[in-house]
């Protein structure tokens, strides 16, 4: 681990702080000793700023000073929001991450970590995908706007570190889920979106309707998982090249048996597919064989109990859930 010197303080600063990545590091910082001396955090919200505004992206940059910026701001939202507003997605994630990076290069920060999405991949590709393979192809339709926003990052990466020798990278998280995720029905990811109708389907006695067939296999990494392996990237990881952070190929499994995993988490029965809605990608298989080459003996939190966790926390904070 670096360790920075007492009169040189590492000072991190999270874009997207309140969201689902940015609250599971904010608990491996403060609840699981992932702070080191010497460093200081701060959590930024959109409350605080609208990075996709250029003047406050610099205002905020100018009262914290980082040394060191996580970047997991983005404009976001689940499949069918996506493809209603493509454009939309487009253009805001373009303006929140120009502004972020270019203001990062201005004031000379250290390193910026940048969180990519796996849904940047061709749709048109063979598997497993792995971080050559970003830009062989367009990506899947149904969110065409956030996705080529997000390539756009690791291109901004390599010409920061061409021309100025920046050492600016950028991580590329499989579907992950946890507790503080977006639990809404329509705009929230696939597994806490489930979570909160499996929830409401027990407390209302009605079937759980679920969009789609239940076939299109996903790979799915805990969000405290995500964050650990965030801090070793911020501190150990010297690529300008993403790194995907998954677990391995051979934990993909249909979104069927996630179904099952949530029912039994909350103890419910009765589920109904419709299968007149989207599936979106039927699968996006990615390799975390470089990840495992740096880190052969990591571990990561095995689905079911991951998806017990983030459904005991979700029961037992819905008041504060985004819902």
């Amino acid at each position: 681990m670096i360790k920075q010197l007492a009169f040189d303080p590492m000072r991190v600063l999270v874009t997207g702080g309140s969201g689902l990545v940015g609250k599971a590091i904010e608990h491996v910082v403060k609840q699981e000793g992932g702070c080191l001396e010497g460093e200081q955090w701060t959590f930024l919200s959109s409350k605080e700023a609208n990075l996709v505004d250029l003047q406050q992206t610099r205002a905020v940059f100018e009262k914290y000073r980082p040394t060191h910026v996580i970047h997991l701001a983005a404009k976001v939202g689940g499949l069918y929001l996506h493809m209603k507003e493509n454009l939309h997605f487009l253009r805001d994630n373009l303006r929140i991450n120009d502004n972020v990076l270019q203001t990062s290069h201005e004031r000379g920060v250290t390193k910026v970590v940048s969180c990519l999405s796996s849904c940047i991949f061709p749709d048109k590709t063979t598997y497993p995908i792995d971080e050559s393979m970003i830009h062989n192809g367009p990506p899947h339709d149904s969110n065409f706007g956030y996705s080529h926003a997000k390539r756009m990052i690791d291109i901004q990466n390599r010409g920061y570190f061409a021309q100025h020798g920046r050492r600016y990278t950028a991580v590329i998280p499989t579907n992950v889920y946890g507790p503080y995720d977006n639990f809404n029905f329509e705009n929230g990811h696939v597994l806490s979106a489930l979570m909160h109708k499996t929830y409401a389907a027990k407390k209302e006695g009605t079937p759980l309707q679920v969009w789609g067939s239940g076939t299109p296999r996903r790979q799915f990494i805990y969000s405290l998982d995500v964050a650990r392996l965030f801090l070793w990237v911020l501190r150990e990881y010297d690529e300008i090249d993403p790194i995907i952070l998954s677990v391995g190929e051979e934990e993909e499994l249909p979104i069927k048996d996630a179904v099952e995993m949530i029912a039994d988490a909350l103890d419910f029965k009765g589920q109904i597919f419709d299968t007149s809605k989207s599936d979106g990608q039927m699968k996006k298989t990615a390799s975390n064989a470089k990840l495992r080459r740096y880190l052969p003996d990591f571990t990561f939190t095995p689905l079911s109990e991951g998806i017990k966790k983030t459904c005991d926390w979700f029961v037992n904070n819905y008041d504060i859930a985004r819902t």
